[in-house]
This record gives C-alpha cells, structure tokens and sequence, in this order.
C-alpha cells in the first residue's frame, strides 16, 4: 500500500480539478453561477475535513 498526502496531490491538479468541478456543476445545474475559485476553495476545506493528511492507497493505483 502507498501513501498520498492528499493536500499535496489536490493542490498539484487544482487547475484540472477546479474546471473539472466547475464542468460537474454546469452539468448537473446549468444555471448555476458559483464562481470556480471560490468552489474549490470550499472542495479543499471538505478534503481537508473529511480526509486524513496521508491517505492510505492500494499499490495497483500509483506507478512510478
């Protein structure tokens, strides 16, 4: 098993995942007008309530 700080790891895709977040909303609620800066600010405060610092992951989902 592999261990991820998963602050890190959000914080290096943060351009994927903020327009990734954003495209979610538009698709689900396509009148929406969250500003994609400020969700992902609230995203990273629940990754950051809901998981551990280091995130244990199976081998099978890292390759190096």
């Amino acid at each position: 098993m592999a261990q991820v700080d998963i602050e890190e790891v959000v914080d290096h895709l943060s351009r994927e995942m903020r327009r990734a977040l954003r495209d979610a909303v538009d698709e689900v609620n396509p009148d929406s007008d969250l500003d994609e800066y400020e969700l992902f600010r609230a995203f990273k405060r629940a990754v950051r309530r809901k998981c551990s610092t280091w995130e244990t992951i199976p081998d099978q989902y890292v390759r190096k």
